[in-house]
């Protein structure tokens, strides 16, 4: 029997896993962390559940697909359940726009902010629904391993012009200014600058269209338990709590991995869904090919981070819908400020996430469960202490709270704590505290990121945030499915 490890526990090393065990091979997931989950990590205090995130879950098929595998429903492990409105977007002037898939809905809600755009809507969708056909459905789950692969796709990335800004593409079709943010923020949940992001993320709105948003029950961490369950059920073996510390190598071949305890894995086959950086530079530092990789990597553009403030507080907030957007008073300058400044600007954005809205279990009775997350330079760009600056931003962030949705917040906290982007560094050994890996612009995008198989090394593979087709639950579990074609033999 073919034996494979696969290093990190999130979403991506975790789908990944689940098809090579359905497949029959022998396949050991290490993690370093108490847990599984790596970014979809979560925290029990005082009675509150707190889901470190992502906590969006789109495109459900495909999670389905990873039980379907073994003829299982996933269902059996985990209950999803819709959201709706997908989100509620807050401007600092009052004005609100319900984001939904309800095409009726929708266009009212469109036609609040211009009637005028309401045609130029219709023509964006049609657009969306170009790109979510040629760049997800027909290439989300192909590995690109050569060039000659990224030149098949180029007509069809031509014709949706992919080298233009999701945001460009939305003001061609749109007028008014809260509507070009409403249909464009979304590539900053996978680590995207929508004035930079190739326009084939505008895909993002048709596959939310389609398949909706949906939330776990009882927190995303239950879908990563459900993802643990089938994997245990299925024959696989889980490792917690004891990090890698080498990819071991002999030749041009892994031969498996050590741990910090000590711990030697043999194996057929190594894959990886460590940060990028991480795998390369410190598992592979005896590789020379790898070294060289980590000089090309560190020429490119890292996504930033984030600043999570977690809090429970007395109370329960029917009005505030399950997630929130609450933009700040600038959309470009405060873009920039973070991806090419490296500034910490007076205003920001946040995404505030309210799951006791649709599961009160995650906190005690009468209270509700909150984050508010906020992205912040990396600290390539922006290398301060945090534990100094980290208190000072966390009563920013809550006093806007505060200010546009909870008047007396502070009275109110149960319990609270911060994720900086020190903490990403630490806990996830995230390059540059970076929360997304590579940022997804079109020259890092597809052959342009790093390849599911190693090109060196042809029993080594990568999956997760850093390659194909990149962040987000749907990228790491396209990414999955990309890595287990090559490693079972499918792809070439």
């Amino acid at each position: 029997m073919k034996t494979a490890v696969v290093i990190g526990a999130g979403f991506g090393g975790l789908a990944l896993a689940i098809r090579l065990q359905s497949a029959g091979v022998q396949t050991t997931l290490v993690e370093g962390r108490d847990k599984p989950g790596g970014r979809a990590y979560y925290w029990e205090r005082d009675g509150f559940v707190f889901d470190a995130g992502p906590t969006v879950i789109t495109a459900p098929e495909a999670l389905q697909e990873l039980w379907q595998l073994t003829g299982r429903d996933m269902a059996e492990d985990v209950t999803l359940e819709p959201v709706s409105p997908f989100y509620r977007l807050n401007w600092p002037d009052g004005t609100n726009f319900d984001y939904t898939n309800d095409d009726t809905l929708l266009r009212s809600e469109i036609a609040k902010l211009d009637p005028g755009d309401l045609a130029g809507y219709a023509r964006f969708l049609e657009y969306s629904a170009g790109v979510y056909e040629e760049g997800y459905v027909k290439l989300g789950h192909v590995p690109f391993l050569d060039f000659a692969s990224m030149i098949k796709a180029a007509p069809a990335l031509a014709k949706y012009q992919a080298w233009r800004s999701v945001y460009s593409i939305v003001s061609s079709f749109v007028k008014n200014d809260k509507l070009r943010q409403a249909l464009s923020f979304h590539t900053l949940l996978v680590g995207g600058d929508p004035m930079k992001t190739s326009s084939i993320y505008a895909l993002i709105h048709k596959l939310e269209r389609d398949g909706g948003v949906w939330f776990a029950q009882g927190g995303t961490n239950k879908l990563v338990a459900g993802m643990v369950r089938l994997f245990e059920k299925l024959g696989g073996t889980l490792m917690l709590g004891d990090p890698v510390k080498s990819i071991d190598t002999l030749g041009d071949r892994a031969t498996g991995v050590t741990t910090k305890g000590g711990v030697v894995i043999g194996a057929d086959m190594v894959a990886t869904n460590a940060d990028l950086m991480h795998s390369y530079k410190d598992l592979l530092s005896g590789s020379r090919s790898a070294q060289r990789k980590v000089q090309r990597l560190e020429k490119k553009r890292f996504s930033p981070s984030l600043f999570v403030v977690h809090f429970g507080i007395k109370g329960t907030w029917p009005g505030i819908p399950h997630h929130m957007i609450l933009f700040g008073p600038r959309y470009k300058g405060l873009l920039a400020d973070i991806y090419d400044h490296g500034v910490l600007s007076e205003d920001f954005s946040l995404y505030l996430h309210h799951p006791t809205v649709t599961d009160p279990s995650m906190a005690p009775e009468g209270h509700s469960t909150f984050y508010a997350l906020c992205p912040v330079p990396h600290t390539g760009k922006f290398p301060v202490d945090w534990d100094q600056i980290g208190p000072i931003l966390e009563k920013r962030i809550l006093d806007e709270v505060g200010r546009r949705l909870i008047p007396d917040i502070h009275d109110r906290i149960v319990t609270k704590f911060s994720y900086m982007p020190s903490d990403f560094t630490h806990d996830l050994n995230a390059y540059q505290g970076s929360a997304f890996s590579l940022e997804p612009i079109l020259t890092q995008s597809a052959y342009f990121r790093a390849h599911n198989r190693d090109d060196d090394i042809p029993n080594l593979y990568v999956v997760g945030a850093g390659t194909h087709p990149g962040a987000g639950i749907p990228g790491v579990v396209g990414s999955a499915k990309a890595t287990a074609g090559l490693m079972l033999g499918g792809e070439d």
